[in-house]
């Protein structure tokens, strides 16, 4: 085992993936908005985010994961990695989602800026098991969907741009 293995709690260390490779840590179960319906969130969320329009960003979420087969879970989150909301199935932690929506999107934004495309707009990783979909909300906020491998994504894409235009219009406006 690594060293970073070793600092690992041992209940982290016991889950292999089928893989081979070591699953991140966990953390308990995040609650999904602050509006009072599945708990208060953890510290870490984007409380002014939230507190704007929480219903309705959760409604948001759920309706575009049972719309789309496939879809395991959608997550909104902050371009610096904090969790605003989730919707998922199963399977994922919403805070790493949150924190690799934020990686796959600094490095969209560097290729685009760098390649004088423009802004990010949006960024899809496939992988054997899946796909993990990056859509710019705002200046500030992500959505981020996880599917399945068997998923069309040019009908993920039918689907969630138009959701992350209805968030960004939830969301309130840059201070």
């Amino acid at each position: 085992m690594s060293n970073l293995n070793a600092a690992w709690p041992a209940a982290a260390r016991t889950e292999a993936s089928h893989r081979g490779t070591a699953p991140l840590p966990r953390r308990a179960p995040a609650a999904s908005f602050a509006d009072g319906e599945q708990g208060s969130p953890p510290a870490q969320t984007a409380p002014r985010l939230v507190q704007a329009a929480g219903a309705a960003l959760q409604h948001e979420l759920s309706a575009l994961r049972q719309r789309v087969p496939g879809i395991r879970g959608c997550v909104l989150a902050t371009v610096d990695g904090l969790l605003v909301g989730q919707d998922l199935a199963w399977g994922c932690e919403p805070h790493d989602m949150a924190v690799l929506a934020a990686s796959v999107f600094g490095v969209g934004r560097q290729c685009g800026l760098g390649l004088r495309q423009g802004a990010f707009r949006e960024t899809s990783v496939r992988s054997d098991l899946g796909c993990f979909t990056v859509y710019a909300v705002t200046d500030a906020a992500l959505l981020a969907v996880l599917s399945d491998d068997g998923l069309d994504l040019g009908w993920l894409h039918r689907e969630a741009r138009p959701v992350a235009g209805r968030i960004a219009e939830l969301l309130p406006p840059p201070r």
